[in-house]
């Protein structure tokens, strides 16, 4: 198991804005990475009205199992390295793997039997280093619906807002209420269950 603390700041791109952040930072195709995030929650939705997430994520061949917990400043996130075979015995709808996370949901008063998959959301991503922090560029796919962004990872919170805010106005992107993908990709579940897809 490891743990750390996530202090990261995000924005919703229009298409135009993300090529343009790409062609400032001269990222091409070769620098992005695909990874898929497979997201979890029970059928009322426990994680999420906790403001937590569980997911895993798939890179590179590698699957870690990672909740998120909100903490006062960002998110504390638990990490649990699987091996194929227990990735794919949770992706078929069996339980969460004995471990860390299953004992942490146990303390936020989650049964692991409860909680199932929900389906998953591919991202391209690329990232190059900027001003003491990570400035990730993502375009995802989920649920028939695509989306840019960009996040800005950094370990002071202060710092690290000035220079996101700053990178946005030199570039003339508006901020914009960004909410995470694990949360855009429930609201979209949400809307295509209500039957509001085409609203």
């Amino acid at each position: 198991m490891s743990q750390e603390l996530e202090i990261e700041f995000k924005n919703l791109l229009e298409e135009n804005e993300y090529h343009r952040l790409l062609s400032a930072f001269s990222i091409d195709d070769e620098k992005k990475v695909i990874q898929e995030n497979f997201y979890f929650d029970t059928a009322q939705f426990s994680l999420k009205n906790q403001g937590a997430a569980l997911r895993i994520r798939e890179k590179n061949g590698t699957y870690t199992l990672t909740l998120k917990q909100p903490v006062r400043r960002g998110l504390l996130e638990t990490h649990q390295v699987l091996t194929v075979e227990e990735a794919k015995q949770m992706l078929d709808g069996g339980p969460i793997i004995n471990g860390e996370v299953s004992t942490i949901l146990k303390t936020l008063s989650i049964n692991p039997m409860d909680v199932t998959f929900f389906g998953s959301l591919k991202t391209k991503r690329a990232e190059v280093e900027y001003k003491k922090g990570l400035l990730v560029l993502d375009k995802s796919y989920y649920l028939n619906h695509c989306d840019f962004e960009v996040e800005y990872e950094v370990t002071d919170e202060v710092i690290g807002k000035e220079i996101f805010n700053e990178l946005l106005l030199q570039h003339n992107i508006p901020i914009r209420k960004t909410d995470n993908k694990i949360r855009r990709f429930y609201d979209r579940k949400k809307q295509i269950l209500l039957g509001e897809e085409h609203s």
